[in-house]
């Protein structure tokens, strides 16, 4: 009885949880929310104030007794009872105006590829206790390519790699399982750190993270651009200690971002080494698929191709396609099972 009760009040929900965006998609509605994962707590009295956009509204503004706050880091939960309360208020706002006692949704959430069983059980937990009834998690690069409708149950082979915030997943998938697989805990947010160091270096400018995202956004580029780009940065003089603006261009963002772009790459053209020669073929045919927002970078697919001869291109909408993915295996969790990590 309490069963049939749960699924007329509770949507089926596909959640991307990552380190620096969570997206949710419902079963029959699309993608309704995408916000930062991001909380802003008031330390005093250990309240949340305010969840997600909100709360990166707050990010270098706020008191000394209020934080803002990251629940995740490289992809996975670094605060268990912060992340709970964050899916909370996630499940809550899918389910407006249902009596809260009976949401108990049905959850597939991505998860990086090479997580700890503790770190896998630590999503599952968390899940559950928001208030899901049935929790099934799937790797994202796999989620990806479900995502970007790619046949991944047949005997071909398919690459798909997903830079996300805090993780870079690499996987080579055939037969409805992953062959070859990288994690790299080097992604989106690496690269703002390593603009954040650059301008300190050179420039010796003090800026946030929510500034060095903007410009990497802006005129972010992993290899030199035929219209030059440029951008101005406001932040703190660290000889004066006074405000301070200077001009920079695409090739010095280019330059701050190369560490991080050739450790992805690396990875990437290993993943290729190791891939079964059959497979090989299969991919010089169908290509390498990029998802997430790293990908967005002007040329990286360009470089990708260079690096592994293998022709490369984005999936449509590269910043959904984890949750896309998670929304099809949704609508037939059944015949996806094989598919889905097992607890």
């Amino acid at each position: 009885m309490l069963e049939r009760l749960f699924k007329i009040f509770s949507c089926d929900i596909g959640i991307d949880l990552g380190t620096t965006n969570t997206l949710v998609y419902v079963r029959g509605r699309g993608i309704i929310i995408n916000e930062p994962s991001i909380v802003a707590i008031n330390k005093k009295t250990d309240q949340v104030l305010s969840i997600g956009e909100e709360a990166k509204k707050m990010i270098g503004c706020t008191p000394g007794h209020i934080i803002a706050i990251r629940p995740l880091i490289d992809g996975v939960i670094s605060d268990f009872e912060i992340t709970e309360q964050m899916l909370r208020y996630f499940f809550t706002k899918v389910h407006k105006g249902s009596y809260s006692f009976l949401v108990r949704p049905r959850v597939v959430i991505g998860i990086p590829s090479g997580v700890t069983e503790v770190e896998r059980r630590a999503v599952e937990d968390a899940v559950r206790n928001a208030g899901a009834r049935e929790v099934y998690l799937v790797e994202e690069p796999m989620a990806a390519a479900i995502g970007a409708r790619l046949p991944i149950s047949d005997a071909v082979g398919n690459m798909v790699i997903d830079i996300g915030g805090g993780t870079t997943d690499i996987a080579v998938i055939s037969l409805g399982g992953i062959v070859v697989s990288r994690n790299l805990r080097i992604a989106g947010e690496k690269m703002n750190d390593d603009i954040i160091q650059y301008i300190r270096d050179e420039f010796q400018l003090l800026i946030g993270e929510k500034t060095a995202e903007k410009i990497k956004i802006a005129i972010g580029s992993v290899s030199p651009l035929k219209e030059k780009l440029t951008a101005s940065i406001k932040g703190r003089d660290l000889v004066s200690g006074l405000p301070k603006e200077i001009i920079i261009s695409d090739s010095e963002i280019t330059e701050a971002i190369m560490p991080s772009v050739n450790a992805i790459i690396s990875e990437i053209r290993s993943v290729v080494e190791e891939t079964p020669p059959e497979l090989i073929s299969d991919l010089m045919t169908r290509g390498i698929i990029l998802a997430g927002g790293g990908s967005l970078l002007r040329g990286f697919p360009e470089m990708v191709e260079k690096a592994t001869g293998v022709p490369t291109r984005l999936v449509e909408d590269p910043l959904t396609a984890v949750v896309r993915g998670c929304g099809i295996i949704l609508e037939d969790v059944e015949s996806l099972k094989e598919i889905l990590v097992s607890n």
